[in-house]
């Protein structure tokens, strides 16, 4: 975000900062373009977890298929209209510079890039039931929010010209009761990551983000992320105030072992959740082509996704009572993950 001109983080405001003023966009967007949207198949693919799970990569994958549409950094910032942006902005189409995203993990994107631009909707319309001022809260959408992003859905189908919605949105686990039930055609798809090493990475994006500047830390808001940094707000799965020091592992692992509860009982609950063993997926030829199958598209050649025999191994380094209860919790997640994709 270093490389935004004035002109950029002007628009950012604009099209961000006001929540009426990203209404009234929709609202426009909605009456010129959604009675020529196409229908609602509910043949989705949600992507989500917890954050530095490998949402992004496997989202990655999964839109090189090219059978979904999905928001793209093309959209940004007037995410809520992105066909009435896209007739009055060059970026749709243009790819333009690529350069490596603000996380420095060598994952390089261009306004073509898919990204996790979806939760603006539901900031901009329901932020106030789960955003509190210190901590995020299970939301359960009403069915007039549902019916709006299922329109919203139809919006970004008619601008991308695909049948099939994909989004990547670690905040959908806090609505992820609703979103199955509401979408029972759809795919969701959670990659289940080697906690310790999961944690090592949340706490290190933390501490790399603690020092951003001020637009930064909005336009980490306005997008409804606050996963970790200088703008992080923990997840209260039972809404209480979340104790504990973000600059220890044990408290990530601790975050780890409340989301994963969640995850278990979740996919426990909705037939159309899947988890994706993470470790597995970048080291055994056989589980993308699994994953592939079930969501109904070719499996073709890996682009995103790079086999590693040295991918995340379960480490030493934390010894604690969180560190064993996260250990034993994801080789249970683990095991059915693989078991469920017709592995051993």
């Amino acid at each position: 975000m270093a490389e935004y001109s004035r002109l950029d983080k002007l628009l950012h405001h604009l099209a961000l900062g006001s929540t009426a003023r990203a209404e009234m966009f929709h609202d426009i967007e909605r009456g010129a373009f959604l009675k020529s949207a196409p229908a609602d198949d509910g043949r989705h693919v949600f992507v989500t977890g917890l954050a530095r799970a490998g949402t992004t990569i496997l989202m990655r994958e999964i839109h090189s298929s090219g059978a979904f549409g999905s928001l793209t950094y093309a959209d940004m910032p007037f995410v809520l209209a992105p066909n009435l942006w896209q007739r009055l902005s060059a970026r749709g189409r243009r790819a333009g510079p690529r350069s490596e995203r603000a996380h420095g993990d060598g994952i390089e994107v261009d306004f073509s890039s898919p990204e996790a631009l979806d939760e603006v909707y539901w900031r901009v319309f329901s932020g106030g039931e789960y955003i509190l001022p210190d901590r995020l809260v299970p939301h359960a959408p009403g069915d007039e929010q549902i019916a709006g992003y299922r329109d919203f859905i139809r919006l970004i189908l008619r601008r991308t010209g695909k049948a099939r919605y994909l989004s990547k949105n670690n905040n959908h686990l806090l609505r992820l009761d609703s979103l199955a039930s509401a979408f029972p055609g759809s795919v969701i798809l959670i990659p289940v990551r080697d906690p310790l090493a999961h944690a090592r990475s949340l706490l290190n994006q933390h501490r790399r983000f603690l020092c951003s500047d001020a637009f930064t830390r909005a336009y980490m808001g306005w997008l409804g992320h606050h996963e970790f940094g200088a703008t992080h707000r923990p997840l209260a799965w039972d809404r209480t105030i979340v104790s504990g020091d973000p600059q220890t592992m044990d408290f990530w692992l601790t975050q780890w072992i409340a989301a994963h509860r969640q995850i278990d009982a979740l996919d426990r609950k909705h037939e159309n959740v899947q988890l994706i063993p993470y470790q597995a997926l970048i080291r055994d030829a056989g589980i993308w082509p699994a994953v592939a199958h079930r969501l109904g598209i070719e499996p073709g050649p890996l682009k995103e996704i790079r086999f590693s025999a040295s991918a995340d191994s379960l480490g030493k380094d934390a010894q604690s009572i969180a560190a064993d209860e996260a250990t034993e919790l994801y080789w249970q997640l683990e095991q059915r993950a693989r078991e469920s994709l017709g592995g051993a």
